[in-house]
């Protein structure tokens, strides 16, 4: 957990990037629309892609909140 207090700052922005990106991706894909970046993850099934997306979002939420999270003040 050292590398991530370490570099708290960076883990944040990076789960903000990822969670924001999948949102961005399940509203375009509802629209018909699809980011340049992510056109591999509809090439298995649209369901597989919307599963990917969640995951995106969920993952994204983690790392923002494991980032946020002081763990070296916490008893043992």
């Amino acid at each position: 957990m050292y590398i991530i207090s370490k570099n708290r700052n960076l883990w944040t922005v990076a789960g903000f990037l990822i969670s924001g990106m999948g949102f961005v991706a399940i509203v375009l894909s509802l629209v018909g629309v699809q980011l340049s970046i992510l056109t591999w993850i509809d090439k298995p099934g649209r369901l597989f892609g919307f599963l990917i997306r969640l995951l995106m979002i969920v993952s994204g939420i983690v790392l923002i909140f494991l980032s946020q999270t002081n763990l070296e003040d916490e008893p043992a």
